[in-house]
């Protein structure tokens, strides 16, 4: 049995943090499902902008779009839903058997509308709509300008996969939003089965403080932050709000550890993913992450429901002169901004590409 079937009987999704054209058509993302217990994927634009640019596999399907009159944002989204319809497709026996608690993919807003909930949530609606599969998760942001849109679109019926959380109070503002969404479908007279995800940010904490700290708290910091926000998860699932929900068909949003592989080349490969398992959450995984897992990784138990060690070891952050709040407000503007730098930049791959294959 590999590692990766013990985590997964264990209760933990495993999902690839990937997705392209070559693994589609070659059979990886199949061998995956089949050898390594992968039960669903996630995309970013990054993925995107470095599988458009670093093959030719896009190429045909740009130059058609681009000679049809499409471009820009619009010529991305119909290019990235067409990886991501197959990916759903493979995963869609697992939703089916899971009835749609696991088997997603996931397609991201432009972070360019964070600021405008109007527009993200119109350009929620549109491709969820577009993209025309069931088990397709819509990205929001977690920022403060994204929980708006988050409790609009659980509202309006769109399944979403709310990234960039980095706290505990980050997730709780969050989960929040999607209790309140999932309330006004049930005053509506709506459906409340409405799914979500709740994606916590986990090695960048690490990356962010490095050699600030004693040796002895390296690569501690994204682990204890992921064990306190674990344990409020579990603190609002035991909540009367939440078991009134549940109680009239309600789906719990469920945690999903992203960014678990390591940053420090002298971090073991799976040290995160060893120290998130936990019954009924999900890992994304970069593949490199995964396969190295797959080799040589151990599942020694699920991680403490009550956040075990966190508190303690987070006091010990606190006394090397880290301010967790601080640095979680920090972490969660930069990676806000990554994401607009790395639409920015693929938004100009697209249209080179565009201009360049047009007239061939």
């Amino acid at each position: 049995m590999t590692t990766t079937k013990t985590l997964h009987d264990l209760g933990q999704s495993l999902w690839v943090d990937n997705i392209t054209r070559e693994i589609l058509d070659n059979g990886t993302l199949r061998r995956y499902i089949d050898d390594l217990s992968v039960t669903g994927l996630t995309s970013n634009p990054t993925i995107f902008d470095e599988a458009i640019g670093n093959t030719s596999a896009y190429d045909g399907g740009i130059r058609r779009k681009a000679q049809a009159g499409l471009a820009g944002e619009e010529l991305f989204v119909e290019l990235a839903l067409e990886d991501l319809r197959r990916a759903a497709d493979l995963f869609r026996p697992v939703y089916d058997r899971t009835q749609g608690i696991d088997g997603w993919v996931s397609m991201e807003v432009s972070p360019l509308l964070a600021n405008d909930t109007k527009t993200t949530i119109d350009a929620a609606l549109r491709i969820h709509k577009q993209a025309d599969r069931p088990n397709l998760y819509i990205k929001i942001p977690g920022t403060p300008a994204g929980v708006p849109a988050i409790e609009a679109a659980i509202f309006a019926g769109v399944p979403v996969n709310v990234t960039l959380l980095f706290s505990r109070e980050h997730y709780l503002r969050v989960a929040d939003a999607y209790l309140r969404g999932i309330e006004r479908r049930i005053a509506a007279g709506l459906d409340p089965r409405v799914s979500s995800v709740a994606s916590l940010f986990i090695s960048r904490w690490d990356r962010a403080v490095g050699d600030k700290v004693p040796e002895e708290l390296r690569n501690r910091l994204g682990i204890a932050m992921a064990a306190r926000t674990y344990r409020a998860h579990n603190d609002l699932l035991a909540s009367k709000r939440w078991r009134d929900l549940e109680a009239v068909g309600a789906r719990k949003q469920r945690m999903l550890w992203a960014s678990t592989g390591t940053k420090d080349p002298k971090a073991p490969p799976g040290l995160y993913v060893e120290a998130l398992a936990a019954p009924d959450t999900i890992d994304t995984m970069p593949e490199k992450t995964l396969l190295a897992f797959a080799s040589n990784g151990t599942v020694n138990g699920a991680m403490p429901t009550d956040g075990g060690d966190a508190e303690e070891v987070l006091a010990r952050f606190a006394s090397a002169g880290i301010d967790i709040d601080a640095l979680a407000a920090r972490l969660q503007l930069e990676g806000a901004e990554s994401f607009v730098k790395s639409w920015s930049e693929l938004m100009k791959r697209i249209a080179d590409k565009s201009s360049a294959l047009a007239t061939t």
